[in-house]
């Protein structure tokens, strides 16, 4: 914290009001320690008299906290004073009481002695705070420049103390709102909502374990209260503060502050803070004329003055009639370009201060005008060009000496709603404007190809800020992307959002893609294909499997025909045609299919590419969901060697593969070897996604399955519950993945002897499945299995037999006569058959189970010794 801010928190921890405040900040700045009271008195306007008092009132209400303070003389009470507080600020133990850090992501503000003429809008605001909910801060008539945001920033620096909960800034105009307060948790609190839960779910994870205190949330700039505010407002508490600031009436049941113009001594006032007050004496109604001609608004005035301290020989006389010349210019052309649309005083301001500027910092305004309304991330460290970049840096310079644009820290800057509005009206009436426009959107897109497929939390972390721009070139400057490059934008920020699990973020943008691609490239191009690829796998994600299946259908064949059979994009459609088929239980569909994208990859790409490993996993997946282990284990190690070889240990396909080598190991009984690399892809994930990311819920169901499968019981069902409620929260209600977790939980209960906790589980497991998959897929006879087994314990064998039959037949149909689940089903329906004394029927059964499981397993299997055990048992219990 910076001294400055130190001395605002004491200002408002110890009430002062805001005269007070102004004297004190002032009379303890460092620069000014030498200085006489007389000199600081003269630097605020006000009488050395009114000094002194407003001093002494100062030492009065800091010696409730420091005592010694009320014994001491004028200035061995400003020593003393100093001294505390210097002990305070270092942290040092004998200053008392100690700070407590807030958290708060506050942007700049002007020092709190030159923020003059709002003293009531600040008490006012305030109070309202304190009776109401939310406030907004309303521009009266819709004008612009009369400093709604500077107003809030000022309230929130000067009550932080206040909020001890923290105070969250949030722009509206940015990336969306929701997860502006993630990333504000997630950075000052280190708490990190659920990854694969929807963005509503975190939010709500977000409120409950907010840090203790009041809070404060600002919602800068609404322009859509239904969207930008009411979605993200916090549950009804005390604890919860809302300040919101808009150009635009709200319904006014929502407490309302309105702002206009600056009365015309505080317009006096602002432009003696940014003037040499000698030069103000010299031609006072002069000042006045200038302050009436702006409007009194304190956006032209702060324009206007730092024109005036830019050029010190420069008469008010002779500034007013610029200001009148520029009017009749303004007033020529407003009518003509809908740009114009603000107030006068602020556009004649706006000229004056653009004719002050180099063609270099015309430039550079212009160029930032073309990024969103959200904090801009622009650094000239990264030009290698020592002149250019000094060239860079001296219109920085002259920007900010002219407040046209506003430093937000190392790096980042902010323009204000109508500067950026007017430097776009410059750019527009330039002749290079296209190829400026053209040169933004191509930088913008480098930085969008930079965001992965798989982004993890870095990559989040880093390509956030660069989002609302993106936005910006998608929404109103696709026209300016090359057509190389039109796909580039929305599918980024389909992975940036897709990534952390915000689907219904994601979707817009690839669906928003297929459109602006069509219209510029027609129905048949190879983009039209790849995005239809995109939002397929999409849909996918969310179980919406029907909803998929047609779109990549529709890319492999429009893939076909533009680009013949022999082409990479032909591989992956064909790779994600098969998975789908997997997914919804079409094995035969989707073997032949996984083999030619293989096939195709390996011709066209060679054995060295990411593609191949990809293949290579996912037809070794299909070959262990077939129960041909021998042939998909050389296929997984492949696959984990090649992603090692090629992507470094460090990466989310290396624990995708590292998963499903484990998960084989599991299904072959080799636990001793499958256990390792599952806790290494467990760790794995959680290091590059975060700890509650999808894959991570995955790798915890597939673990605790292992713990269920050797016994311990007690360390897998935490980790079940835990990966059914991420998915829950994530997924909904309603997808595949949900029944899994449900499944499983209910079969470590009925491991357990839980059998009332197991069978309302495998019940919903198996009206889902039948929903979402269908009658005729492999989960579906899983769930009639498992519930039969659970009928079986419990005697019922009724409920059980024809549950076991259903699912015998059912996998018969769909995985061949040759199937490791083909042999379970034999199994369990022959020792149901054994419990009901009809032998004779039970004994094929045993048999076929038998020689299917020594030959899909091996003889030395658990599956395959455990029958054979049932089989011994029964020979001997038969033959008796």
């Amino acid at each position: 914290m910076q001294w400055a801010d130190f001395l605002a928190n004491e200002a408002a921890t110890n009430s002062l009001s805001p005269e007070q405040t102004a004297a004190f900040v002032e009379r303890l700045k460092a620069e000014n320690s030498g200085k006489s009271e007389a000199k600081l008195a003269s630097e605020l306007n006000i009488g050395a008299a009114a000094f002194k008092k407003r001093m002494a009132e100062v030492y009065d209400k800091f010696a409730k906290s420091y005592p010694e303070l009320a014994t001491s003389n004028s200035r061995g009470k400003l020593e003393k004073l100093r001294a505390c507080l210097t002990n305070k600020y270092n942290g040092r133990q004998d200053a008392h009481p100690t700070i407590k850090e807030i958290h708060q992501n506050i942007p700049p503000a002007v020092p709190f002695e030159k923020f003059v003429g709002r003293e009531a809008e600040l008490q006012k605001l305030h109070q309202q705070l304190q009776t109401s909910r939310q406030v907004a801060i309303v521009a009266v008539a819709g004008m612009g420049g009369v400093g709604k945001t500077e107003l809030a920033t000022q309230y929130a620096k000067q009550h932080l103390q206040k909020y001890q909960g923290g105070v969250c800034w949030l722009s509206a105009q940015g990336i969306d709102v929701g997860i502006q307060i993630l990333r504000f948790t997630e950075l000052e609190f280190k708490l990190i909502a659920p990854d694969d839960w929807e963005l509503p779910d975190r939010l709500r994870y977000c409120w409950q374990n907010w840090q203790q205190g009041e809070i404060l949330l600002v919602f800068d700039d609404v322009t859509d209260y239904k969207t930008q505010v009411q979605p993200y407002l916090p549950p009804e508490s005390p604890r919860f503060k809302v300040l919101l600031t808009t150009r635009l009436g709200f319904d006014r049941t929502l407490p309302q502050l309105p702002l206009g113009v600056l009365k015309p001594l505080a317009a006096m006032k602002l432009l003696k803070s940014l003037v040499d007050r000698e030069r103000l004496k010299s031609e006072p109604w002069v000042a006045r004329k200038i302050c009436t001609f702006l409007g009194y608004l304190p956006l032209a005035l702060e324009l206007v003055g730092r024109y005036l301290d830019t050029m010190p020989d420069l008469s008010l006389d002779k500034l007013l009639k610029r200001l009148e010349k520029k009017r009749l210019e303004h007033e020529a052309i407003a009518k003509a370009n809908p740009l114009m649309l603000y107030e006068y005083g602020v556009a004649e301001a706006f000229v004056l201060s653009w004719e002050q500027l180099d063609e270099n910092a015309q430039r550079l305004g212009c160029w930032l005008s073309l990024f969103a309304l959200a904090d801009i991330p622009f650094s000239v460290e990264g030009i290698e060009d020592d002149e250019e970049q000094e060239l860079w840096e001296k219109a920085i310079a002259e920007l900010r000496k002219l407040h046209l644009i506003q430093w937000q820290s190392k790096g980042i800057y902010r323009l204000h709603p109508l500067i950026r509005q007017f430097f776009q009206m410059k750019l527009d009436e330039s002749s290079n404007a296209d190829e400026v426009k053209t040169a933004f959107v191509a930088q913008m897109v480098e930085v969008a190809k930079r965001i992965p497929q798989q982004p993890n939390r870095e990559d989040i972390f880093n390509f956030t800020p660069h989002i609302p721009h993106l936005t910006e070139v998608a929404t109103h400057l696709s026209r300016y992307i090359s057509e190389e490059d039109l796909i580039e934008p929305f599918t980024r920020l389909g992975y940036f959002f897709q990534g952390q699990g915000f689907y219904e973020q994601a979707q817009p943008w690839l669906q928003q893609c297929e459109v602006v691609i069509k219209n510029r490239l027609g129905l048949e191009h190879p983009y039209v294909a790849a995005n239809l690829n995109n939002l397929a796998r999409l849909y996918r994600y969310q179980g919406r499997y029907n909803e998929a299946k047609p779109l990549i259908k529709q890319a492999l064949e429009l893939t076909q025909s533009l680009v013949g059979d022999n082409h990479p994009a032909i591989a992956i459609s064909l790779n994600n045609l098969a998975g789908l088929y997997e997914s919804t239980g079409c094995y035969n569909q989707a073997e032949p299919l996984y083999q030619q994208a293989l096939e195709l990859t390996q011709s066209l790409l060679g054995d060295n590419h990411p593609l191949i490993a990809a293949s290579l996993n996912d037809l070794a997946g299909l070959y262990c969901f077939t129960g041909r282990y021998n042939k998909a284990e050389p296929l997984f190690q492949q696959a984990l060697e090649l992603r090692k070889r090629l992507l470094g240990n460090n990466h989310p396909d290396v624990a995708t593969s590292l998963n499903n080598l484990a998960q084989l190991y599991c299904y072959q009984g080799r636990y001793s070897e499958a256990e390792p690399l599952m806790q290494q892809a467990l760790e794995l994930r959680k290091r590059l996604l975060g700890d509650n990311h999808p894959d991570v819920a995955t790798s915890l169901n597939n673990l605790a399955a292992l713990y269920e499968s050797t016994g311990r019981y007690n360390k897998a069902e935490p980790l079940m519950q835990q990966a059914l409620e991420l998915r829950k929260r994530f997924l909904g209600d309603n997808h595949p993945n949900v029944a899994n977790s449900l499944n499983n939980l209910a079969g470590l209960y009925e491991s357990t002897r839980r059998y009332r906790e197991a069978e309302p589980l495998y019940q919903q497991a198996l009206e889902l499945r039948k929903r979402l998959l269908g009658d005729n897929h492999p989960d579906v006879a899983t769930s009639l299995n498992d519930l039969a087994g659970l009928y079986e314990s419990t005697g019922c064998y009724r409920e059980a037999e024809p549950l076991y039959q259903q699912a015998l037949e059912l996998r018969k149909r769909l995985l061949g006569d040759n199937h490791p689940d083909i042999a379970t089903s034999l199994n369990n329906l022959a020792f149901l058959y054994e419990s009901t004394g009809r032998y004779s029927q039970a004994e094929p059964l045993y048999q076929q189970a038998l020689a299917i499981f020594e030959q899909t397993l091996g003889v030395g299997h658990s599956h395959t010794m455990r029958v054979r055990g049932n089989y011994a048992r029964f020979l001997r219990e038969s033959y008796r």
